[in-house]
C-alpha cells in the first residue's frame, strides 16, 4: 500500500451539513449553512460553529450570542445548498426557500420549522483562530420533530430523517445503518457464550 503526502488541511470527512439560524427579530433573521460544527462536551452539553468574519451573519453572531443549529435532510438539500452560498445581505433566505422561522424556547433566534432537529445555543466563547472565528456555545434547549420519535421508546429515528452530510464539496444522504455503539463488544460477547456452550458439551 502507498500512501502520498499532501499539505496539511481540513481532511476530516463526512461532516454535518446543518443550517444554522440567528436573528433576534423578523427583519434580521438570516440562515447560514455551515459544515464546520461539532459537539464539544457532553456535560455541559456544548457544541461549536466556526464561521468567516466576512459572513453577513457573524456581526449577528457577535451581537446576540445566540444561534439555533437546524439538522438537515434529503428534502432539505436544496435550501441548504442555496443558503451556503447566497447571502443574507441580497435576499430573505427563510422566504426565498419556503422554509418556516418557528420560535424557540429559550433563546430569541428563530428555529426552521422544516428541519427535523432544532439545537438552541448560547455562545460561552469566541476564539479566533485564522480563516474562521469559532464560537463555542452551550445547547440550552433542543427541539424534536414528533414523527421520527419510536413511539415505544421515545428514541429519535435517524435513518427516517434521511440525514444530510457534507463531504469534499459533495453532499450525501446516510446510508445503510451497520451497527450502533458498542456492538463490536456484544459480538464478542455472543462468542464467548456460544463457545462456553459447546465446551460443556
Amino acid at each position: 500500500m502507498t500512501k502520498v503526502d499532501w499539505k496539511p488541511g481540513t481532511m476530516i470527512y463526512p461532516l454535518p451539513a446543518v443550517m444554522v439560524s440567528l436573528g433576534e427579530t423578523a427583519e434580521e433573521y438570516n440562515i447560514i449553512t455551515i459544515a464546520w460544527t461539532g459537539t464539544l462536551c457532553s456535560d455541559p452539553p456544548m457544541c461549536y460553529i466556526s464561521v468567516r468574519p466576512q459572513r453577513h451573519s457573524y456581526e449577528i453572531l457577535r451581537r446576540t450570542r445566540e444561534f439555533v443549529i437546524n439538522l438537515t435532510t434529503r428534502p432539505l438539500a436544496f435550501a441548504t445548498d442555496w443558503c451556503g452560498v447566497r447571502s443574507g445581505r441580497q435576499y430573505q433566505k427563510f422566504e426565498e426557500m419556503h422554509l418556516t422561522p418557528g420560535p424557540a424556547t429559550v433563546i430569541k433566534a428563530p428555529i426552521i420549522v422544516e428541519a427535523p432537529i432544532n439545537i438552541e445555543c448560547r455562545v460561552t466563547e469566541i476564539k479566533r483562530l485564522g480563516t474562521h472565528d469559532m464560537f463555542i456555545a452551550e445547547v440550552v434547549n433542543v427541539k424534536a420533530d414528533e414523527r421520527y420519535l419510536d413511539p415505544r421508546t421515545g428514541a429519535f429515528d435517524l435513518t427516517k430523517a434521511e440525514p444530510l452530510v457534507f463531504a469534499h464539496g459533495q453532499y450525501f444522504s446516510l446510508g445503510k445503518k451497520i451497527g450502533k455503539f458498542g456492538f463490536s463488544v456484544e459480538k464478542k460477547r455472543k462468542k464467548r457464550k456460544v463457545g462456553l456452550s459447546r465446551s460443556k458439551k
